[in-house]
């Protein structure tokens, strides 16, 4: 009697517990749910109809839906579309070197040699400082400086190191990659002194106690360890460099190109579809760079 009353208390707990177990396998598909949505309304869905945009015909005045890959084709089979890839791909490179060199050592001088918490945050927000104005005006600020008539110039020529003003100081290359260094470095110091103030400091006392020298400890100890951090750093400059447009327009005074100028050129003559192709291509490069990054080095200890 005791055994028959048992099994329709079990039969009606088994619904319940089906129940609750249905509702915990969807509860992180709820919980992930509102990221998703804001995700693909402004990240994913932008990118497709890029795409999809990029296989539409056009004329002087207006898109037309199609399907034609005329515009990969031109954008592939251009010359001049190849030399401002390339172009660009080279102010990636020295802007990426230049920043790596320059970041590194102020964030290996705030983790190491600044004591105090207090004062390494100090000196951290001092270099953010610049940020609190825009990039625009950040980049036209160098113009007074190394302008024909500019302090630098003036000053040769006043210490007469110089007999005349230097031309290529401004509106030229060296020019571009100069702003984009004072631009972008932040962005490797910050990655960069998160990674080496996470490092254990006991490990550079084992160094030194089995014979290291200091730039042993540096070579073997901080730069493997500061790696994640120069990776992402790495994504952050690249990435940026290669979608910039004004710099290269302002800096180089017109005499230099990069994908991006090239793009808005396109766009302001109404060619959506050309931009559009050109921004695919600039998308696929720009991802080859980062999981190429992501293969040599393992970020996921700074996520």
């Amino acid at each position: 009697m005791t055994v028959a009353l048992e099994r329709p208390a079990m039969a009606a707990a088994k619904p319940a517990r089906r129940r609750r177990f249905s509702l915990g396998a969807v509860a992180p598909y709820l919980q992930s749910a509102p990221l998703a949505l804001i995700l693909g309304a402004f990240l994913l869905l932008p990118i497709i109809m890029i795409v999809v945009v990029s296989f539409w015909d056009y004329d002087f005045a207006a898109m037309y839906p199609d399907f034609l890959t005329t515009n990969y084709s031109d954008v592939l089979g251009s010359w001049v579309t190849w030399k401002t890839y390339l172009n660009t791909i080279k102010f990636a490179v020295i802007v990426w070197a230049l920043t790596l060199f320059i970041g590194f050592w102020v964030a290996y001088f705030l983790a190491f040699h600044i004591r105090t918490t207090a004062m390494q945050m100090v000196l951290f927000l001092v270099c953010t400082v610049p940020f609190l104005t825009s990039n625009i005006i950040r980049m036209i600020s160098w113009i007074p400086v190394l302008g024909r008539n500019g302090l630098i110039n003036s000053t040769l020529v006043h210490m007469g190191l110089v007999p005349k003003p230097i031309e290529w100081l401004l509106y030229s290359e060296f020019a571009v990659v100069l702003a984009m260094v004072h631009l972008y470095t932040l962005f490797m110091v910050t990655p960069i002194f998160n990674t080496l103030m996470r490092i254990d400091r006991s490990l550079f006392e084992a160094a030194r106690d089995a014979g290291a020298s200091g730039w042993q400890v540096l070579w073997n100890v901080v730069i493997p360890l500061a790696k994640p951090g120069m990776a992402i750093g790495t994504i952050f400059v690249v990435t940026l460099v290669m979608a910039d447009f004004s710099t290269v327009q302002v800096m180089s005074g017109g005499q230099s190109a990069s994908v991006a100028l090239m793009m808005k050129n396109q766009m302001s003559l109404l060619q959506y579809p050309a931009a559009a192709a050109n921004a695919v291509v600039l998308l696929v490069l720009v991802l080859l760079m980062v999981a190429g990054i992501l293969r040599i080095v393992d970020i996921r200890k700074e996520l």
